[in-house]
């Protein structure tokens, strides 16, 4: 199949539809281990314990809404041949860190929906959560990086498949 992006379009694609799945992910992972496993807050604390399940569910129904758009896109670039995988993987996890930012600076601190935990000293907390966010972030610009320099600026994403990537059914790193 002919792919019908060029090469930097497939790359943008590629790497927002698996934003999708990152930040769906990071989303998953704060509400089953914070919010479920370690009981240590709900999505929104500032209301009555009715409310904070509700929040809750509200915050599992998005990230299950974000990991089925994000697969069904990625689904799709594979399926017409414009799916640049080391983009994709930048994707994930820029999505994943860029979710862990915004609720460690808006969530956590312009809007205090909830905190991380309650009755301790929150700093080495937030530095944690802010900390896991950059590194998730320069991942993520690091194989970004990485993805730009292993494809050619013209044509056809196949120009990723040489360097790691891959467009379809193809194997990783060889030419179909």
């Amino acid at each position: 199949m002919t792919p019908d992006l060029t090469a930097p379009a497939a790359r943008r694609r590629s790497a927002a539809a698996a934003g999708l799945v990152g930040a769906g992910v990071m989303a998953a992972v704060d509400e089953i281990v914070f919010h479920q496993v370690l009981a240590w807050h709900h999505f929104y604390d500032r209301g009555t314990p009715d409310l904070a399940l509700l929040s809750d569910g509200l915050l599992h129904a998005a990230e299950l809404l974000a990991l089925v758009a994000g697969f069904f896109l990625l689904g799709d670039l594979r399926r017409r041949g414009a799916l640049v995988v080391r983009a994709a993987w930048a994707g994930v996890l820029l999505g994943a860190g860029g979710f862990q930012l915004f609720d460690a600076v808006v969530d956590h601190k312009l809007l205090r929906v909830h905190q991380i935990r309650y009755g301790v000293d929150l700093l080495p907390y937030d530095l944690a959560w802010t900390a896991s966010a950059v590194v998730l972030l320069l991942a993520g610009a690091a194989v970004w990086a990485s993805a730009r320099r292993a494809a050619p600026e013209g044509g056809g994403p196949s120009g990723s498949r040489a360097s790691g990537g891959t467009t379809g059914g193809g194997t990783p790193g060889r030419d179909a």
